[in-house]
């Protein structure tokens, strides 16, 4: 009898180890990027005259109300005797010509701006003639007017320049004392010329005070001038 071969016990052999990952092939160097093909560019307009047109260049008179607006705040701002056709012409944004164009000397623009300036004191005075109607029996409504006059800077230099104006240019003193005359006007028909008089006097040195102070006179201060003004006797 044949030897019977040794049986083998059924044993799970051993995983063989996992073989080493293959190193990762080295990544491909970017491709450059191809570059784009150049486009041309609209060319740059640099401004002109023509692509930002100056005020009123398609409207004479808003052109021409430009540069008296400018000359009317340069007044303002440095008095009258110091106006020239190059500072109005930048402040307006105009070209220099503009100025000349539209007025034919620098006296002849001042002029101009002064009497826009004037017109403004006068809508302003025209606001207050109702007040001024009733000075003697409610005083307290035209001194609250003249208190927002007297505290608004540029009302208060606006007629400051044009007194120093009537006081250098005799041709300009007329406009000048617009405002002082129109109110003495009005004010004598309420209180009689010699305290109208007195009382106008009286308010062009409180302007004045307003221009040089860092604040005007109080109503208080006010209420009390004009109460006194208003009550002082007439000359026979």
């Amino acid at each position: 009898m044949s030897p019977t071969a040794p049986t083998t016990a059924a044993t799970t052999a051993p995983a063989a180890p996992a073989a080493p990952a293959a190193p990762a092939a080295p990544a491909a160097p970017p491709t450059a990027a191809r570059p784009a093909t150049p486009t041309t560019a609209p060319p740059t307009t640099t401004p002109t005259r023509a692509n930002h047109p100056a005020p009123g260049r398609r409207d004479p008179e808003g052109r021409r109300r430009a540069i008296l607006a400018a000359a009317a705040e340069l007044i303002i701002e440095n008095g009258a005797s110091t106006l020239t056709h190059r500072a109005i012409a930048s402040r307006a944004g105009v070209s220099l010509g503009s100025t000349t164009q539209y007025f034919s000397s620098i006296d002849e623009l001042r002029e101009a701006a002064l009497q826009q300036l004037s017109a403004e004191i006068d809508a302003d005075l025209a606001e207050m003639e109702e007040y001024v109607a009733d000075i003697e029996s409610a005083p307290e409504r035209a001194i609250e007017e003249l208190h927002e006059f007297l505290s608004d800077r540029r009302a208060v230099q606006a007629d400051i320049a044009l007194m120093t104006a009537g006081t250098t240019d005799p041709r300009l003193r007329e406009l000048a004392l617009r405002w002082s005359d129109r109110l003495i006007e009005m004010l004598t028909e309420c209180i009689g010329r010699e305290r109208a008089t007195a009382l106008a006097v009286y308010l062009d040195g409180a302007t004045m005070h307003a221009a040089l102070h860092e604040r005007p006179l109080d109503r208080e201060q006010l209420t009390a001038a004009i109460r006194a003004l208003m009550n002082m006797p007439e000359s026979a």
